[in-house]
């Protein structure tokens, strides 16, 4: 994390990773700012790309995808543009709702949402095992979610200086 960040960017950003619908007034008042200053920091740290996006976090059952995966891929060749062509094939799947390139003994790791185990095996067979360069794949089913992805973690305010 940067040293940048002073110890109201944190209280902005737990605030917003806890609720990205706050209103500027809310938000202000949440972190102990007023309402203008807090609006020009909010649109700095945006700029900056620290604030990214918004978005909602939906229940993955609640929607009727009841499987959760995570498909470990290993590709022929470790040339840049087969590694691209797999890339791109993929940012095009929308069951795909993560996908990282990995060090080890794969190369791509893949979180997979699904209806259910059938829809799962039909996406697997007849999708992922024809993406581009696709040498061995490997799936892992989540049986139980532990701790869900929430938010990154952020500094205690107190170790980091103010503005």
């Amino acid at each position: 994390m940067p040293d940048t960040l002073a110890a109201s960017d944190v209280r902005i950003l737990k605030a917003l990773q806890e609720d990205g619908r706050l209103s500027n007034q809310a938000l202000s008042g949440a972190v102990g700012m007023s309402a203008s200053p807090c609006w020009r920091r909010v649109r700095q740290l945006e700029d900056e790309g620290i604030i990214q996006r918004y978005m909602a976090v939906l229940g993955r059952r609640e929607i009727g995808l009841g499987v959760l995966a995570f498909i470990r891929v290993k590709i022929d060749s470790h040339t840049e543009a087969e590694a691209e062509a797999f890339a791109s094939e993929v940012m095009k799947l929308d069951c795909v709702t993560a996908c990282y390139s990995i060090a080890g003994d794969a190369d791509f790791l893949l979180q997979v949402v699904s209806q259910d185990l059938d829809t799962y095996s039909d996406f697997a067979m007849r999708v992922v095992r024809r993406l581009p360069g696709i040498k061995e794949m490997q799936t892992t089913f989540v049986l139980k979610e532990i701790k869900p992805f929430s938010g990154l973690p952020l500094p205690a305010e107190s170790a980091r200086r103010g503005r």
